[in-house]
């Protein structure tokens, strides 16, 4: 079992250490430092990396070093790897950057839609329902976008609007499909992600029609917990191992670790 999705003191997750020591402890063969980064210059974008430091593109040669050292330590493979804020604009600022900086492999995420985080409810809460359909619709096209942009090896928590209430249940099979569609041509690969598994929501990435469809188009899948503290490594991935047996999966490993 490997976990290919943590953050580390280098984003917004605990000291290098200390998430390193955690998965040791869980029994885990490897684990994966994904730290978050966006490279877009657009004012919104870098207020973001101010306010939370997802600037990976400039420390990511320290946390390297540091991430040496842990190699040095523990008994456990530790990849040393990237996520990216994805929006089509910024399509040849990521693929310089991840070409200047040979991540063990790339993680791509959509978070925003129209300028707005996916996640925050309070963005979404007082929408007309047409509205909500064409974020829905809107962020469905960024993912595609990311998929059939080839810049990534995984691609993050595939359904996210599901953590927002507001959007909660408004993406259709249809939208699922045309993902999977993109998924087939790509070597990009989705995960199943643990991120809000053991919450209260129980959410887990992909819903399970999507991961149907998944299936259905013969998509593989890669695994991680997306754990931001020490404690959360372990009770994530016992989860995520006991959900892929039950489901029959068989997760692979992104493929910047293949070449």
């Amino acid at each position: 079992m490997r976990d290919f999705h943590v953050h580390s003191n280098y984003s917004d997750g605990g000291f290098l250490r200390s998430m390193a020591r955690a998965a040791e402890s869980a029994g885990l063969e490897g684990v994966g430092f994904t730290d978050h980064c966006n490279v877009a210059s657009r004012e919104r974008a870098e207020s973001m990396r101010s306010v939370y430091g997802f600037n990976l593109d400039l420390t990511y040669e320290r946390r390297r070093q540091g991430i040496e050292r842990l190699r040095e330590d523990f008994d456990l493979e530790i990849y040393d790897a990237v996520e990216m804020d994805y929006d089509p604009r910024d399509e040849a600022a990521i693929d310089a950057f991840l070409s200047e900086a040979g991540f063990d492999y790339a993680i791509g995420s959509v978070h925003a839609v129209g300028g707005n985080n996916v996640q925050v409810a309070s963005h979404f809460a007082d929408m007309p329902d047409t509205e909500r359909d064409a974020v829905v619709d809107d962020y469905f096209e960024k993912l595609v976008a990311l998929v059939e942009s080839e810049l990534f090896d995984i691609a993050a928590h595939i359904d996210l609007l599901e953590r927002t209430p507001p959007l909660r249940g408004q993406a259709t099979a249809d939208h699922y499909r045309r993902v999977a569609r993109a998924f087939t041509d790509s070597r990009t690969v989705p995960e199943i992600n643990a991120g809000r598994a053991l919450t209260d929501a129980g959410i887990v990435h992909p819903a399970d029609q999507f991961l149907t469809i998944l299936g259905e188009h013969d998509v593989a899948v890669t695994v991680g917990t997306d754990s931001h503290h020490p404690t959360e490594i372990p009770d994530r991935a016992d989860f995520l191992a006991e959900f892929v047996s039950e489901t029959g999966l068989e997760p692979v490993v992104p493929g910047g670790l293949e070449r």
